[in-house]
């Protein structure tokens, strides 16, 4: 299952364990693309945790990672970034790239 951050509720999601986020926007053709490839790799790997940030309704949480260009993937393991990448990728290369 995939879940939507908010500054709300950023902190204590992602204090714990390994996170995959996805930053997004409605309008980005590569964000859309990147979903199915999120999705099923959120059904694959039920150890993680996935969750989805619109820059749009959440730019402050989008600017306090710096996120410039999307789709924008970060992990956090115990609430610090270990990886991330920028733009489309298939699922194989997504798992090599952010050592998933």
């Amino acid at each position: 299952m995939i879940k939507e951050l908010t500054e709300n509720n950023f902190k204590q999601e992602t204090a714990n364990g390994v996170c995959v986020i996805d930053f997004w926007a409605t309008w980005c053709g590569p964000c859309r693309m990147m979903s199915p490839v999120i999705e099923g790799l959120s059904e694959k790997r039920p150890d993680l945790k996935f969750y989805k940030v619109n820059v749009d309704e959440q730019n402050g949480l989008a600017a306090s990672f710096g996120v410039q260009s999307i789709p924008m993937i970060v992990v956090m393991r115990d609430g610090k970034i270990t990886a991330s990448t920028v733009g489309f990728m298939p699922e194989a290369a997504l798992v090599s790239d952010l050592g998933l």
